[in-house]
Formats: structure tokens, sequence, C-alpha cells
């Protein structure tokens, strides 16, 4: 019997039942949880980078862009709102330092990306200007000539012509917008600063400029959020026919400004929409959008041409690619080795212009754990073959998860058919917190951050 099934399973709660939304992370972004990455093991990626390139491992660039007009109600990556011009430039500067002593190391030297991505933060708060000088710098280490995909995030009132045009010219492929809500009321009660005048503008602009993939964000839950407000929020985002759309449930992380005022209040339920209300938004949602023609491509995504449109990014970095963390509290991935870069801007820059590693902490996979993260990650797709992880890892599923698969198809979560196990709507719509039943047992009910 294998480590993962030494434990009961916890059968988590029942499936109908009005889960409050409380305080935590629900969204499961990688694996091992963040909470086991330790600065000890910082070491092991010099371990990495000294040795040679790989071949056959695809390679992602993430830059951290950690600057905002305001900071969301919601929010819990690391932001800054209070950040003058020459503070962002030398923050650019030893994002730059940083990227070029990397190029320089054996294991990174004469790497072409596979793929980019510009997160946040809100990549679009910078100026034209910083934008081109950003990414002339990178495209000098590491040309783009070979990039499948170029993302970009923006929030709508940040965009005007020029800068959607320089974004464009720069080279980005697929432009995320935040839109998040269409009501005004919302966005404000949320602490969003972009308005609905402003997506308006600034889709129509970006559509007239040819970008191959947009994208459009929404949250699903938010405070003060109605199920009439949801429904037209969906009307209006099926009117205006993206090339995709990500929805997101609503959760509250500890370091939210939610979160705080639910401490300062001593209260332990957020003020948002509880899970099972959530998870019937987002139904009704999928449901309107495959009425319209759109693909339900993962737990969280709806496509309007699923054959044209991929999304990089996340595929390769579910598959296991390499992924170069750029920039103040960036994750990233290098030969097995998960790393975190300083939390903080001001010691990460001070830490490049000193000649030191930004990285705060880092965590060592094993062979089990990259076949577990690369299991649970993909399951978000809403479907997996059991001969690819046999073929890759030398792992039957079907055998090692013997347990967790029986319970999700007894409650009705999932499908297992010839090479194929399938989620159900009901399980896709939670799969998040599905996904801790596969977690190794000393990695199960620990702080995920």
């Amino acid at each position: 019997m294998s480590a993962v099934d030494e434990i009961p399973l916890t059968h988590l709660s029942d499936k109908k039942s009005h889960h409050a939304t409380e305080a935590g992370n629900y969204f499961v972004a990688n694996y091992p949880p963040f909470s086991f990455w330790q600065k000890e093991q910082a070491f092991a990626v010099e371990k990495v980078l000294d040795s040679p390139a790989p071949k056959d491992i695809p390679l992602g660039l993430y830059f951290h862009i950690p600057f905002c007009r305001k900071r969301c109600h919601f929010c819990y990556f690391r932001v800054y709102t209070d950040k003058n011009a020459s503070e962002i430039r030398r923050y650019i500067h030893a994002g730059m330092e940083e990227f070029t002593r990397y190029a320089a190391r054996p294991y990174l030297q004469g790497r072409k990306p596979h793929f980019v991505y510009f997160g946040g933060g809100t990549p679009s708060y910078l100026s034209v200007p910083q934008l081109q000088e950003l990414t002339s710098r990178m495209k000098d280490l590491m040309p783009w000539d070979e990039c499948q995909e170029v993302a970009f995030e923006a929030e709508p009132g940040t965009l005007n012509e020029k800068k959607l045009e320089a974004i464009r010219e720069i080279g980005v492929t697929r432009l995320s917008l935040g839109v998040e809500h269409f009501e005004d009321h919302i966005l404000e009660s949320n602490g969003r600063a972009h308005r609905s005048g402003e997506i308006d503008r600034a889709y129509r602009f970006a559509r007239s400029l040819g970008f191959e993939h947009i994208n459009i964000d929404l949250i699903a839950g938010m405070m003060n959020d109605t199920t009439e407000l949801w429904q037209k929020a969906v009307a209006k985002a099926v009117e205006m026919q993206p090339d995709c759309v990500t929805i997101y449930q609503m959760e509250v992380p500890y370091n939210t400004g939610i979160y705080k005022q639910m401490k300062e209040e001593g209260k332990v339920t957020a003020p948002v929409a509880d899970w099972e209300t959530k998870r019937a938004w987002v139904s009704y949602a999928f449901d309107e959008f495959v009425k319209a023609g759109y693909t339900v491509t993962s737990a969280y995504t709806v496509v309007k041409n699923p054959d044209k449109i991929k999304f990089v990014y996340r595929d390769a970095l579910w598959e296991g690619a390499d992924l170069l963390p750029l920039g103040v509290a960036s994750f990233g991935h290098l030969g097995g080795i998960h790393l975190q870069n300083q939390a903080d801007i001001l010691p990460y820059i001070d830490t490049i212009e000193k000649g030191g590693s930004a990285i705060f902490r880092a965590y060592a996979t094993s062979p089990e754990e990259r076949f577990i993260r690369e299991f649970i990650l993909k399951l978000k797709l809403g479907h997996s073959r059991p001969s690819y992880y046999k073929a890759k890892f030398g792992e039957d599923v079907l055998t090692r998860f013997a347990p967790q698969l029986n319970w999700m198809v007894q409650e009705g979560f999932a499908v297992i058919g010839d090479d194929q196990i399938t989620l159900t709507r009901d399980g896709l719509l939670q799969v998040d917190r599905l996904l801790h039943e596969f977690f190794m047992p000393h990695h199960r009910h620990a702080r995920y951050t």
C-alpha cells in the first residue's frame, strides 16, 4: 500500500451542505503546499543552476510586477500602491540584474523561453517607456522568437490606446483583463480601481488590435453580489465574446483586507457568498457560455475555440516545465525544485544590488511528489488518462488512488471509464477541495501557504 493510502479518507464534508466561506487558501496552485518550503533548501537551486541545460524541458519566464493603483480587499498577492517612477525604475533594474545572472548559469545558458508570463500586481500599471525598457532587456538576454505564448495581466482602468498598442508591439499574445464584475457597486465595494466604462473602452480597442487571445477574469461570490447581478454579469461577458473566460470562486486568504477586518471584528465567516452559492453561480455561467458555443475546458475556464485557443503557461507548468521566477515574491520551478523569491520589495532590491541571491525559500521535490503534483493539477482540467501517468511516471493511478477515486465515484464527483477519469460538473466545481485527498499523509491538514 502506498503512503498516500495509509490513512483514511477525510471525506471532507457533505457535498450538498451550505459551507460558509472562512479564511484560508482554497485554490490549489502547487504541490507540496507552500508551508513546507524552507530557506534551508535554497542550496538545491544552486546545484541545479550549475548543472547542464536540459534538452527536453520547456522553459518559461515569469516576471512579477507588484504595482497597483489600489489594493483590492480580497487581494493576497505582493502589491504596492505607493511607488513613484524612480522606485519602479530601480525595481526593474534589479529584476534585470537578477535575470542577467540567471541567464549566465549553465542550466539556463543558451535556452530560449517557450512561454513568458507577466503577472502582478498590475503589469499594465507600468508606463509605455517602462514596459519597452523591461521587455527589450529581457529579449536581449533570452530572445522570444520561439515563444508559443507571451501572457500579460491588465487592469482595465490602466489601459489606453497608446499603452495597448505598446503591449501588442512588445509581443504579447494573450491579454488577460482583470474584469472580475461589471457592476460598479460590486467593483467599488470590493476595492477594485476600475469601473464598467473602462472595461468597455479597453476591451473594444484591444479587440481592434488583433491580439491572438483575449481572456477576461470574473469572480463568483464577491462581497454584495446577488444572483441577479451575477446573471447580468454573465450575460454581459457572453455578449462581449472574449476568446476565453476564467471564473474564480471568491476565497479569503489570511493576508487580505477582508480577513483583517474579520479578525478585528472577531468574525469567522467572511462577508461573501457561501461555497454552494458560488458553485451554483459558476455552473450557471458555464451553462450560459455553453449555450453561446463555448467549451468548458477546466474547473475555471470556458473557451470559444479550444482547437485554436490554448493557455500555454498553465499547461506547460502543470506538466513540469521549468519556470524562472523574476521579481519580488515570485514563484518558480527549476529542475524539480520549487522556489520563491524574497517577499518584500526593498529587501529584494537590496539583496540583488549587493550581489546576493533573491531566493527566499525552496523545496526539492521527490519523484513521487512530482507525480502527485502533475496528477492533481491536471485533474483540474476535468479529465485524466491513466495510461499517460503509467507511461510518464510508471504509476497506475487507478491502483495507487483506488480509495480516493472510488469515493469520488460513489459521491457523484467522478466517472471512470476506459482509460479515462472524468469529473462530473459537481466534482469540477469543487475540485480544489477534493484534491487534498490525493496529498501525501504528512501534507494533509497542514496550512497551505
